[in-house]
């Protein structure tokens, strides 16, 4: 480990700026911040052996942090909602609406979260909508099992 520090140390420093600061290797930039990362490591300890201030080396390992959640929401994949958008009429077109529901036969499939489903054939759309409001109402967890 001695020899590794010594060897990161030698390689961490690449040149310095018209103001003094000093311009590092992003590779050694990213074994300093593994080596922070290693259980029991002491990141003042492993600074102090660099010659570099603690807080700079805090500040790497928070931007590595940053950098790493930013790749994993980048590979995260939207999941599908589970829910279907079902338009409600306002009351003047329900009455309107309501003698062609009368003909109008649909089928309505529901699965609940705890396992349940229901599937209600050949009725009309005041039944159908008055099936959705109270399921709507049903206060249903995953836990609950049949």
């Amino acid at each position: 480990m001695a020899g590794d520090l010594e060897d990161l140390k030698r390689r961490l420093v690449v040149g310095h700026k018209r103001g003094g600061r000093c311009i590092y290797d992003e590779a050694a930039k990213s074994e300093l911040v593994e080596m922070c990362r290693q259980p029991g490591a002491s990141v003042s300890l492993l600074a102090r052996e660099c010659s570099i201030n603690a807080n700079q080396v805090s500040r790497w390992l928070r931007e590595h942090a940053q950098k790493h959640k930013r790749s994993l929401l980048a590979r995260c994949t939207p999941v599908a909602s589970p829910f279907v958008a079902v338009p409600v009429l306002p009351p003047a077109a329900v009455s309107a609406a309501q003698d062609a529901s009368e003909t109008v036969s649909m089928t309505l499939q529901a699965r609940l979260p705890n396992g349940v489903s229901i599937e209600l054939c050949g009725a009309g759309l005041r039944q159908i909508e008055d099936v959705i409001q109270a399921l709507g109402r049903v206060a249903c967890s995953a836990s609950t099992t049949i």
